[in-house]
């Protein structure tokens, strides 16, 4: 059974002051779809039947493929979704580093604190909201992220942007740095216009910026290939012919984002409070990461959402960007890695990233190496480094330090 509004509250009325108390909570996007099957699901469907994936199965269980179809299965009674966006800093408001050495970059929404800590209170608190407006009990499920829906499919359909050729859900007033939420309701909203316009065109700096080629004609990403999903879900090897591509990214990626007009002339500076960004999350220092020990790791990371690629695969990416610097300082660094971590997914890429610094200094930790070490992977990473140093490294980046 639907719950009645309080008398005094006429459902446009209701409608504006929720939307007023979603402000006031630092939701700066608003908007009301109803619930039904979206209109992209074949779409995913298709890109779940091609493996662009990867390795995230979860997206293609059963239960959460049929809760993407039908809203009901999440919230029997549903009978609107608000859609919410938090604005997050620009990537061009990136702080300076306060110390010399080698930085690598994050991207902008893991600056500061984890928006799954950050943004289900301020939706539990909505909730409370418009239940004190209701004469019954209020039926509701909140998601950040983190459930089985089809979010920039409801963000689009409540009027908040289009979809654009890098995937992202642009809004034509302030761009797409925002971090989308959703509250279903068994209340009964006037639904918003949805966005029919797609104001892309032609433009195709998305597709031409992205280093590993990720983004697709269809507007969908090989996730395979996306830097974010090799630095973040990605929890084994990073691909050796994508790690140069990787640049100086050791969390996440914004250059999507970066290139996009929308974002150039339109992207606010203003930002959540809540995701202010920590220098030392932001620029942070990769030799220092090397030598993290999981205490440290949890301890420095507590709150943020750079935990989500846990201690093995943030020394992995640290690695990697090392050796696409090709800088000596890192060799030292580089080396206690390889001899001692006990991850032979950090050893291993610590192994390519020496070769390719290549030098007389690498070369001697690679071959004092390649007779102690046991692993099988770690070995053959070790042989190619070996190869790579006489060969003078490949391709990679230097640090602009």
């Amino acid at each position: 059974m639907e719950p009645t509004q309080n008398s005094s509250v006429s459902s446009v009325g209701l409608k504006s002051a929720i939307k007023t108390e979603a402000n006031r909570l630092g939701f700066t996007l608003f908007g009301v779809t109803e619930p039904k099957t979206p209109d992209t699901l074949p779409d995913f469907l298709s890109w779940l039947a091609q493996g662009r994936n990867g390795s995230m199965d979860y997206l293609a269980v059963e239960r959460a493929v049929a809760r993407r179809a039908d809203p009901r299965l999440i919230l029997p009674d549903v009978r609107s979704v608000i859609v919410l966006g938090l604005r997050y800093p620009r990537p061009a408001d990136l702080p300076a580093s306060a110390a010399s050495g080698l930085h690598g970059r994050v991207a902008a929404y893991a600056w500061g604190k984890d928006y799954h800590d950050l943004i289900p209170p301020r939706l539990e608190q909505l909730a409370k909201f418009i239940q004190s407006r209701m004469d019954q009990p209020l039926a509701y499920k909140a998601y950040t992220d983190t459930g089985p829906i089809l979010e920039r499919d409801l963000a689009s359909r409540a009027g908040l942007g289009w979809m654009g050729k890098n995937t992202c859900l642009i809004d034509p007033q302030s761009g797409s740095y925002y971090l989308l939420a959703e509250l279903f309701i068994n209340i009964r909203l006037e639904n918003d216009l949805p966005f029919t316009t797609d104001h892309c065109g032609s433009c195709r700096r998305c597709i031409d910026a992205c280093p590993t080629g990720c983004i697709l004609p269809d507007r969908t990403l090989d996730a395979r290939r996306c830097i974010s999903y090799l630095t973040i879900e990605n929890k084994g090897n990073v691909p050796t012919e994508l790690r140069p591509q990787l640049g100086d990214w050791v969390f996440g990626c914004d250059i999507c984002q970066q290139v996009c007009p929308w974002n150039i002339r339109f992207a606010s500076p203003e930002f959540d409070s809540g995701l202010s960004p920590q220098a030392e999350n932001a620029r942070p220092d990769l030799m220092a990461a090397l030598s993290l020990t999981p205490h440290d790791f949890n301890r420095q990371f507590k709150g943020s959402p750079i935990l989500r690629a846990r201690r093995r695969g943030y020394l992995r990416n640290a690695a990697v960007v090392l050796g696409n610097f090709r800088d000596a300082r890192a060799v030292p660094a580089l080396a206690i890695a390889l001899q001692s971590d006990s991850e032979p997914l950090v050893r291993a890429h610590a192994a390519w990233a020496l070769g390719q610094i290549g030098g007389d200094a690498a070369r001697q930790v690679l071959d004092q190496c390649s007779g102690s070490e046991t692993d099988a992977e770690v070995l053959a990473e070790i042989t190619a480094a070996q190869i790579a140093c006489q060969d003078g490294g490949r391709s990679g980046i230097r640090a602009a330090r």
